[in-house]
């Protein structure tokens, strides 16, 4: 279809759009915006192809815009009360950042949620503190209180840091860790061959009493595994010379380290990968280093020549996005929105779960801190490693691995936040 024949489809289907009675004017505004954002970006491709310069990528409001739309079709939110919730989310990072100053001694967990955007805090002590009402982006924010927890949040990180070998020991096959801010308690994920031996009462009691803080037991189905299988989002390659097989990975973002450039992928992918172009044609990048231990699983792959900061967030790779900013893991929480893109699934957003996540099993050259940060799904498979995990024009992290159902199906993926790039290295942004 030429450029003009997908101009008149887009402007159909938008006028089938504005007549739904479940669409208000903000809607209809909303996305004849983001129509006109994907035909500005289309034209500009087509003027590519006769040679001109032209700036290629979407802006972080068409780039919000299209995380809407993955995020009302998950949640059945109309796409203009998604595209609302996230402007606030991205917003709230200050407010959640002063509740926690001004509750620092009795914080046991911070979450956010959705449909409409709020935020909890878990407060420890029974002393009443009275929901309030903040205005975020011109959208009121309510705030709510819930106390009784038994453990702050700092105290649950340092039980974490300090038992965390010790729970692993105790058990048949390591298991992944993390903290809920929403129970204020460590979610201990347990094999079925572990709860074959011991209940889940009585393994949640002795842990709980070896740590000195709240525990809950959850069931791990399947092995945390890894998913390994010139921008940003594109499917790499290589073969791994201790197997011989040949892993796909997805590359992470574009970074810089003076006047080279290069991108990221996961560490645990092969060393000498090559790059797939739109003509399918692998092109080698060359291996600068990999560093995968604890809290780290990332690798830095230079380009030849100077690379801008942008990425492929669709499954189609039809729109690119530049890297404005990085959000750092101190300001993502329990029940924010994020996307990520992977070779293997795709494009897709879904909720923030654990902000403070250790993966079952030996996966980062023996255990792994409880630095990562969980996401539910709803998609994860093999090839999807070292791939972007962003909302808008931020980047987040890069994909690490992910937990799966007993049918198969991705019970959450983890990533990696771009605070822990390897030293020297810094995230391209423009």
């Amino acid at each position: 279809m030429g450029l003009f024949g997908l101009q008149d489809l887009i402007q159909t289907k938008l006028m089938g759009y504005k007549h739904r009675k479940s669409w208000g004017r903000d809607s209809w505004a909303l996305w004849r915006g983001l129509a006109v954002a994907m035909l500005a970006l289309m034209a500009g491709q087509a003027a590519q192809a006769q040679g001109l310069a032209v700036a290629n990528a979407i802006d972080e409001r068409a780039a919000l815009m299209l995380d809407a739309t993955q995020y009302a079709a998950a949640s059945g939110q109309s796409p203009d009360d998604a595209f609302r919730a996230l402007t606030v989310q991205q917003a709230s990072v200050a407010l959640t950042d002063a509740l926690q100053v001004e509750f620092a001694d009795r914080l046991a967990g911070l979450s956010v949620g959705q449909a409409p955007f709020h935020v909890d805090l878990l407060l420890t002590g029974d002393a009443p503190v009275a929901d309030r009402t903040v205005m975020v982006a011109g959208q009121p924010v309510l705030v709510r209180f819930r106390t009784g927890a038994f453990a702050t949040h700092a105290q649950l990180v340092v039980a974490l840091a300090l038992h965390q070998t010790e729970i692993r020991a105790s058990l048949s096959r390591p298991p992944g860790i993390g903290i809920d801010p929403r129970i204020g308690a460590l979610v201990v994920m347990v094999s079925l061959a572990d709860l074959n031996i011991e209940t889940a009462d009585a393994m949640r009691d002795r842990i709980a009493r070896l740590a000195g803080v709240p525990v809950r037991i959850a069931t791990l189905e399947a092995p945390d595994r890894d998913l390994a299988d010139l921008q940003g989002g594109t499917g790499m390659v290589g073969v791994d010379p201790a197997d011989g097989r040949r892993y796909a990975c997805t590359s992470g973002f574009v970074v810089r380290r003076g006047v080279e450039s290069g991108v990221v992928t996961a560490a645990h992918c092969p060393d000498d990968l090559s790059w797939i172009d739109h003509d399918g044609q692998a092109q080698p990048l060359r291996f600068a280093g990999q560093w995968g231990w604890g809290y780290q699983d990332v690798q830095v792959h230079v380009s030849p020549t100077p690379l801008a900061p942008l990425f492929w967030s669709d499954t189609a790779k039809t729109f690119t996005r530049r890297v404005v900013g990085l959000r750092p893991r101190s300001g993502t929480r329990a029940g924010d929105i994020v996307c990520h893109r992977g070779e293997r699934t795709g494009y897709s957003c879904a909720e923030v779960w654990m902000p403070d996540f250790a993966p079952a099993g030996d996966l980062c050259g023996g255990g792994c801190t409880p630095t990562w940060v969980a996401v539910r799904g709803p998609t994860c498979r093999s090839g999807d490693s070292g791939g972007p995990v962003f909302l808008g024009g931020a980047a987040y992290g890069i994909v690490k691995g992910g937990s799966y159902r007993g049918d198969g199906s991705c019970a959450f993926y983890y990533y990696m936040s771009l605070d822990f790039l390897p030293d020297g290295w810094s995230l391209a942004t423009g």
